[in-house]
């Protein structure tokens, strides 16, 4: 039986000072902060290319990253396009070719192609997933996508807040919605010094 290709994509924005990780920057300088992403994200995308997925990377802004030098050439690349997160993210997942598909963050250092494999086994048995951060948002969204992506997704969602992750999950209504790892993103200097905690979770 044919088997849809899964598909995972990573969200990334051209590692400039002041336009990328600004919360971050406000601790620890802006220069350091976009030298930390763009590092943080090379490590990311080592770990998670893997032949079990087709890897893509979602850039912005869309003119600059579709001919970026900063980003591995051999890998596909998608412009984000225009709107809040919801409204990229939503394009990214009715757009994507048919079968299964991950969004993921790129600020999240925890991230094992193991959380890759598990949040793909789980789609097998959902129609949704969600992967929590500590701070109420999310580090993963992905959809079987058997169906029509729900038209209600992610309306509503107050980003940024400790809300995001469950007014996401209830912009799925209508869904069998998993949950899966949780693990830290970074936006501060604060969570830079959790990380790096011993017995801290990623």
């Amino acid at each position: 039986m044919y088997r849809m290709r899964r598909q995972l994509i990573v969200m990334v924005k051209e590692p400039r000072p002041g336009r990328v990780k600004t919360r971050l920057g406000r601790d620890i300088g802006m220069t350091a902060a976009a030298w930390w992403f763009r590092h943080q994200v090379a490590r990311l995308l080592r770990e998670v290319e893997d032949p079990r997925w087709h890897l893509s990377l979602a850039v912005s802004p869309d003119r600059v990253g579709m001919t970026s030098r900063v980003w591995p050439a051999h890998l596909p690349r998608l412009p984000q396009g225009p709107g809040n997160l919801g409204d990229r993210m939503g394009r990214l997942l009715r757009n994507a070719p048919p079968g299964p598909v991950c969004i993921i963050g790129a600020d999240i250092p925890g991230i094992r192609a193991a959380h890759i494999a598990r949040a793909f086994d789980a789609l097998g048995r959902h129609d949704a997933l969600v992967g929590p951060a500590h701070d109420g948002g999310f580090w993963l969204i992905g959809l079987r996508r058997t169906g029509r992506v729900p038209d209600g997704l992610f309306q509503g969602v107050r980003w940024s807040t400790a809300y995001a992750l469950r007014d996401t999950i209830d912009s799925l209504d209508g869904q069998r919605v998993a949950l899966t790892d949780q693990l830290r993103d970074i936006d501060t200097a604060a969570d830079l010094r959790a990380l790096r905690s011993p017995g801290t979770q990623p």
